[in-house]
């Protein structure tokens, strides 16, 4: 093989990973955290009595620490497989059943989940931008565009900042709860939001293009 050939070859697998850089920066413009990603919307106590469980069962060999991490998801599919459940690492009510577990209420579950969001997106802002928060991830729910369960459009990749930072996983306050007990009550300050931003961190482009419905505190709510 002569050297210009081989320098030109050279040249093509460095444009090849100029390229493919430039791809994933294009399609995955933030590290997503995995160990966020695949909460379950449990309580920190249900999460643990899972972990204690597989644990028991020599499903498990992390630490019992309420938190729904890889290791923990990964363990739940594997008792799914071994006992005929589908495999998606969801710990839901015929898993749970399989488990031995009587979860509660998956109002009580989405109450919890959505007061966490709340927190860990607005807490700091004034009580109706908080309700406002949650209502527009109700919003989202009932929209076609976007995944049709809580659980589903707070995890949606890259959707909030607090799940990619992962301030979710933070304890809601009362003010947090109360917040969405009102938002799921069917209160939307927000007249059919579906995208919120504080316009003075906001960095994309695209989310300046939607129209303004309202202005709550440090947040505009667009759709």
């Amino acid at each position: 093989m002569n050297t210009k050939l081989l320098k030109a070859l050279g040249l093509s697998m460095c444009l090849l990973a100029i390229v493919g850089v430039g791809v994933i920066g294009l399609f995955n413009p933030y590290t997503y955290n995995t160990e966020v990603a695949i909460e379950t919307g449990l309580t920190t106590n249900q999460i643990k009595t899972v972990q204690q469980k597989l644990k028991n069962w020599g499903y498990y060999s992390g630490n019992v620490d309420g938190i729904y991490g890889s290791q923990t998801r990964n363990a739940v599919i594997k008792f799914q497989k071994n006992n005929g459940l589908s495999a998606d690492g969801i710990v839901g009510s015929q898993t749970a059943a399989a488990l031995g577990m009587n979860l509660s209420s998956q109002s009580s579950n989405d109450l919890y989940l959505l007061a966490k969001c709340i927190h860990a997106e607005a807490r700091g802002e004034p009580y109706v931008g908080q309700v406002a928060i949650g209502a527009v991830i109700l919003n989202r729910v009932a929209s076609s565009k976007f995944p049709n369960t809580i659980y589903g459009v707070i995890y949606q990749p890259y959707a909030f900042t607090c799940v990619n930072d992962g301030q979710i996983n933070l304890e809601p306050n009362q003010t947090a709860y109360n917040a969405a007990r009102d938002a799921l009550n069917g209160w939307d300050p927000t007249y059919g939001a579906i995208y919120y931003y504080n316009p003075d961190t906001a960095t994309s482009s695209w989310i300046w293009s939607r129209t303004i419905v309202t202005t709550i505190g440090k947040h505009n709510f667009a759709i």
